[in-house]
């Protein structure tokens, strides 16, 4: 879908639709040089940090779809409502299905502490591999030390009912 198509509202899109405060967090993560857009360059290498295997064609595609202006850069209100048309049900669960791959370095179904300490580090997030421990056990309802897609599921519905009602994360 592209930036420009809109989606109408739902429930299962506003599950799993970021927060303002998150989303102005995903974009600083993506704004490296902290100038408020985010050039194609930037784009790109958090993609590859992410683990994407986009080419540069590709690539260039997202930014076009995402730079409604068209001054060759994603600018926060952009970003914004690249989220917010791309939320539908179908991206949603689709969505939510990448972010989890991205975290399962090793394409096994599961999450483990040392993987998602390696995907925060390229992504520039310092934790330590104990402070990633203690995130994993903290959604880790079956106890078996990894997270699993529906334990993701239900953190991020979690997460999001929580910022969405005024709540706040520990």
């Amino acid at each position: 879908m592209s930036a420009t198509d809109k989606a109408p509202p739902n429930d299962a899109a506003a599950a799993t639709m970021p927060n303002n405060d998150e989303l102005k967090r995903v974009f600083d993560q993506f704004d490296a040089n902290k100038d408020g857009y985010i050039s194609v360059t930037e784009l790109r290498d958090v993609l590859i940090a992410m683990g994407s295997n986009y080419s540069e064609e590709e690539v260039k595609r997202v930014m076009e779809d995402i730079d409604t202006d068209n001054d060759g850069y994603i600018n926060f209100s952009e970003f914004s409502s690249f989220w917010a048309t791309t939320a539908d049900a179908g991206n949603a669960a689709s969505e939510l299905k990448e972010a989890f791959d991205m975290y399962d370095v090793n394409k096994n179904g599961l999450i483990s502490a040392t993987e998602l300490h390696q995907v925060l580090s390229r992504l520039g997030m310092t934790f330590s591999i104990d402070d990633c421990v203690g995130m994993i056990k903290s959604v880790d309802s079956d106890a078996d030390g990894h997270v699993n897609f529906e334990e993701f599921r239900q953190m991020m519905s979690a997460s999001s009912a929580k910022t969405n009602s005024g709540g706040s994360k520990p």
